[in-house]
């Protein structure tokens, strides 16, 4: 089958960064986000190749527990809907490889152990940000940053130091992103996009790793 056939479906993808490497192949992706497309009520495609899969992490990931109280459970179960429309998808197209990714949160309660674990750093690009990956899929060749190298590119990109396991592990700053990771979130979300909205963003090393991992 050729690439322009085989059909990739980036469900809750966003600005479609995650996918990206499999459109520039020419491959026909289908990004399925809002606010054009809601995962809930999206009727899939026969013939499905592969599924990226990046439901929304505000109610999920550990680095909002302290919100998770006053959230109450109504926002547990929205994310969860979402989730579960991602996997009920995935069932019914039974694509060749598939991928849902998470970061560190209690989405591993409910649905095991990860495949896999990763950050950022391990595939090049300088900051950490512990992301779960379930699912039926070839791990990625790991290409880890090395501290060192991590500062330097840092310093070049926007003048301002950083280290990947040091104290701002949990800050993904405009400052340390690559110009066309920006230019990409601005492009889809506005000018005034958050540093939420960027955290978001599937680093473009994972992504190209991915994508020559699963073709």
């Amino acid at each position: 089958m050729r690439r322009n056939e085989r059909i990739i479906l980036d469900l809750c993808g966003g600005t479609g960064a995650w996918s990206r490497p499999y459109a520039q192949a020419g491959y026909d992706v289908r990004l399925v986000t809002l606010p054009e497309h809601d995962v809930r009520l999206y009727v899939p495609p026969q013939n499905v190749h592969g599924v990226l899969a990046a439901p929304p992490c505000t109610h999920l990931a550990a680095s909002g527990a302290r919100w998770w109280q006053q959230k109450g459970e109504g926002a547990l179960l929205e994310a969860l809907a979402v989730v579960d429309a991602c996997l009920r998808i995935i069932t019914v197209t039974r694509p060749d490889w598939w991928c849902l990714e998470n970061p560190i949160g209690r989405l591993r309660r409910y649905l095991g152990r990860p495949v896999h674990y990763c950050d950022p750093c391990d595939y090049g690009d300088p900051w950490r940000k512990r992301t779960c990956l379930w699912g039926r899929f070839t791990i990625p060749d790991v290409r880890p940053v090395d501290p060192d190298l991590t500062n330097e590119r840092i310093h070049q990109m926007r003048g301002r130091p950083g280290k990947c396991g040091g104290s701002r592990r949990h800050n993904t700053p405009r400052a340390i992103l690559p110009d066309s990771i920006i230019r990409l979130a601005e492009a889809t979300l506005g000018s005034h996009v958050t540093r939420t909205q960027l955290r978001c963003i599937t680093p473009p090393g994972f992504a190209r790793a991915f994508f020559e991992a699963n073709q």
